[in-house]
């Protein structure tokens, strides 16, 4: 049986779009030298995800000559919007409340960063 198509972004699909989204268009090599680390992907292996973001309807491409160029459907601040929605709908019974008491519980959030919130939140009333 088939796997589903998951609208989310994988890890490796996650590298490709922070290229796309810095270069704002590029070619398959060009993606490949834009990953960052080493080894780098194989060229191959960046052509098959692009062609699975595409598929998805995250990326389109554009023909110039023999080469093809890719450019980003989805905006990178849409991408983190349904990120985080995923996150508080699986984990966090769809409370974005329970979501931040878990980090703040967690210590994950600095003094500074919850003196920010409070600053932010006071300032929406």
């Amino acid at each position: 049986m088939a796997r589903r198509k998951s609208p989310h972004l994988t890890e490796a699909e996650l590298k490709l779009m922070e290229v796309l989204w810095g270069k704002g268009s590029a070619t398959v090599a060009e993606v490949v030298e834009g990953v960052p680390g080493h080894p780098r992907p194989a060229y191959s292996t960046v052509l098959t995800i692009l062609r699975i973001l595409e598929n998805k309807g995250h990326v389109r491409h554009t023909r110039d000559g023999r080469a093809f160029i890719y450019h980003p459907v989805l905006a990178r601040e849409d991408a983190t919007q349904n990120a985080v929605t995923h996150l508080v709908r699986r984990f966090f019974q769809g409370s974005p409340e329970l979501l931040v008491l878990n980090l703040i519980e967690s210590g994950k959030i600095s003094r500074a960063e919850l003196k920010r919130l409070r600053s932010r939140i006071e300032g929406e009333k």
